[in-house]
């Protein structure tokens, strides 16, 4: 039985495990982290990747935890209400089409889809590898080894088995220009399926309530010109740089840094994308964000996952590695540089760098926003990009759609 090793059990890990086991491989899935990582910001599904969910049976669970948000409010830096629209103009969605869903949720639903079927590993990661020709051979941090013949780098933005096999990450990191912060913070404020956003000039604030429920979503974001990568790893500079950024303000900014400064779950990284002039080598290979990350600009990110998970799995199952890597990166390339092509201007949009661009980007969008509405031209790009790949009808998918009842895409 052929056997793969995939480092990360976020989205495309999970997704990869999952098709890899029903055709038919021996799987194992190392997570540093000490279990699935529940909870996080809510994120988007759509397009093509609700194929993938559909032909893994899993889609009508991850319908049911759409949160529905049905309001975005805008604020001026002070603190008036600029106006308010339905995010799914600026996105192209669609009810009934486009998922929006906690992150967390969506992991947890993917894990339970293979929990069974594969070996976990749990608060370990790679140590060291080596690509032999014939296969890989795995030294884990914990001081176990595996045999494997081949190895799948599903581990983020920051991956650690890419940088094992390629190098530093900074020669595939391209700085986007931001820095941000997510965390939680108790609903008080008795909002419900709706976001705030405040904004001035290079800065960007929000509070985001995924439902009705006794939790928001706290966001910060901030223009700096060179990356706070310091502060990656030490939390209580990530505290003291957005007290300092933020600190003065009105609005909810009080509420919001003294939530930052309460959570224990702060998220903090800076906007970048991956760019690699190839996924692989040898018998080692990459898988959403390791390989592709499109930041969150783009609103891509796990449908991409999604859709090369499956695609990469599919072409694992019919050929010898170096060839299904090569494949795999010629099925997806330019759905993938679509999708990034998304995120070009993102971070102007959210936080505008002057007051005249902040004006302008308010009071334009907000004026075309019942136009858009109606013909749904804003998010042309958004639902364009995500349909750019039809997806391939693997013999072992069709049988298990079949088997299942279930439309595929």
């Amino acid at each position: 039985m052929t056997k793969a090793l995939i480092s990360g059990a976020s989205i495309a890990g999970p997704t990869l495990a999952y098709w890899l086991h029903r055709y038919g491989w021996d799987v194992t899935v190392v997570e540093k982290a000490p279990a699935v990582r529940g909870g996080g910001y809510p994120i988007d599904v759509r397009g093509t990747a609700l194929g993938v969910l559909d032909r893994m049976g899993v889609l009508p669970r991850v319908r049911a935890a759409h949160i529905d948000t049905r309001r975005l409010t805008f604020v001026a830096p002070n603190g008036k209400i600029v106006g308010s629209l339905n995010p799914d103009t600026m996105t192209g969605g669609a009810e009934e089409r486009d998922i929006e869903l906690p992150r967390g949720d969506l992991t947890t639903i993917l894990y339970a889809a293979v929990r069974d079927d594969v070996e976990w590993i749990f608060n370990d990661s790679i140590g060291t590898l080596d690509d032999h020709g014939d296969g890989v051979t795995v030294t884990f941090v914990s001081g176990r080894t595996g045999e494997y013949d081949v190895v799948i780098g599903a581990d983020g933005l920051h991956s650690h088995t890419r940088r094992l096999v390629f190098g530093p990450e900074e020669q595939f990191n391209h700085y986007l220009g931001y820095c941000f912060a997510g965390f939680t913070i108790p609903n008080d404020l008795g909002l419900s399926h709706e976001a705030k956003m405040w904004a001035a000039p290079g800065r960007m604030a929000a509070i985001y309530a995924p439902g009705c429920t006794d939790t928001l979503h706290g966001f910060l974001m901030a223009k700096r010109p060179i990356p706070p990568l310091a502060e990656l790893r030490d939390v209580a500079a990530q505290r003291a740089l957005l007290t300092e950024i933020f600190g003065g303000e009105g609005w909810l900014l009080p509420k919001l840094l003294d939530g930052m400064r309460a959570a224990d779950d702060v998220f903090f990284d800076v906007t970048s994308q991956i760019r690699m002039p190839a996924w692989s080598r040898g018998r080692v290979a990459l898988a959403g964000d390791a390989a592709h990350a499109p930041s969150f600009f783009s609103g891509q990110g796990t449908s991409i996952a999604l859709v090369g998970g499956y695609v990469l799995a599919g072409e694992l199952a019919g050929a010898a590695p170096e060839q299904a890597f090569t494949s795999y990166e010629r099925r997806t390339r330019e759905f993938v540089r679509q999708n990034q092509a998304l995120a070009d201007g993102g971070g102007s949009t959210l936080a505008p760098a002057t007051n005249r661009a902040l004006w302008f980007r308010n009071h334009v969008l907000l004026k075309a926003a019942p136009l858009f509405e109606k013909t749904g031209r804003l998010g042309g790009n958004v639902r364009k990009a995500a349909t750019a790949l039809t997806l391939p009808d693997y013999p072992g998918a069709r049988r298990l759609v079949g088997a299942a009842g279930t439309s595929g895409n």
